[in-house]
């Protein structure tokens, strides 16, 4: 179960936890990437995401420009999935992982996404998951 945002702090200099976080959010979104890629073989830009969000991780590197880039081209393939669900949710979570990168708490939603996109259906209240269009 998720903490409350509240409750779930990173350190001013905590860098090493917001790169475990960033990890872990890539994680979550390549877990369920193929959904996406089934439906959008063509689309890279949610792989080219979780890349970015890898590189970052391994090279500690920070180009605002290249994070936002490859986090906006994720949220874009999902926008042009929305009449899938879960390949929609799947894309969200590349873009999430590596918006991580700046914004640790990113890397929540990133793996929230990534669960509603392998539980395609009903989510937690009873109500049809459907995706976000932002």
């Amino acid at each position: 179960m998720l903490r409350p945002r509240s409750v779930v702090t990173v350190k001013k200099d905590g860098r090493e936890d917001q790169r475990i976080m960033a990890a872990w959010a890539a994680d979550c979104a390549e877990r369920v990437l193929p959904l996406f890629e089934r439906v959008h073989p063509e689309g890279e830009q949610p792989r080219m995401a979780i890349k970015a969000c890898r590189e970052w991780v391994t090279t500690g590197v920070f180009r605002m420009a290249d994070i936002r880039g490859a986090s906006l081209g994720a949220h874009a393939a999902a926008r042009a999935a929305k009449a899938n669900d879960a390949t929609c949710f799947a894309a969200r979570a590349a873009g999430q992982a590596v918006a991580a990168a700046h914004v640790p708490q990113h890397a929540f939603g990133g793996c929230l996404l990534r669960t509603q996109s392998s539980l395609p259906g009903l989510n937690a209240s009873g109500k049809r998951n459907s995706c976000p269009s932002a």
